[in-house]
């Protein structure tokens, strides 16, 4: 019997806890291993995606939400010094793109770039139409009906 490896299902999706249903599209079939992030749940309808960006500055950063999906685009522009000659470079300055999938009703509320470290937060807002309801049961002799909309 051949085990499947579900962390794929994972790595990209922000708000569907239970619902794996949606995969991240992969470019050329590979995981693109930069930069490295994390997907944190910071409270019942909250998240953080936090990307290590070493080296790049806040112009160097570009946040769009569009359709249920969360771009991270980074594109470092060649600083040009005359004067030094770098040996070695191991800090990565390469442009890089990142796409997250989000679900139904989450939202990005703010971003923030702290010690090299680009943190993104999202909270779900699900709509007073689509929260449970508590629905009365009313006898013969009721006048109405009542339906009371069960607190968040």
């Amino acid at each position: 019997m051949r085990t499947y490896d579900l962390s794929p299902l994972y790595r990209s999706t922000v708000g569907f806890d239970r619902l794996f249903g949606m995969l991240d599209s992969v470019t050329n079939g590979e995981a693109q291993p930069y930069p490295p992030y994390n997907i944190e749940r910071t409270g019942e309808n909250a998240y953080r995606v936090t990307l290590a960006v070493a080296g790049f500055g806040e112009g160097d950063l570009d946040i769009q939400s569009k359709e249920n999906v969360l771009t991270v685009k980074g594109e470092k522009s060649e600083e040009k010094q005359e004067d030094r000659e770098v040996l070695y470079r191991g800090i990565a300055a390469r442009a890089f793109e990142r796409r997250f999938q989000l679900a139904d009703h989450v939202e990005v509320t703010g971003a923030s770039l702290e010690n090299g470290l680009l943190h993104i937060d999202l909270v779900r807002e699900i709509p007073e139409a689509m929260k449970p309801r508590k629905i009365a049961i009313g006898g013969v002799k009721a006048k109405a009906r009542q339906i009371d909309a069960k607190a968040a």
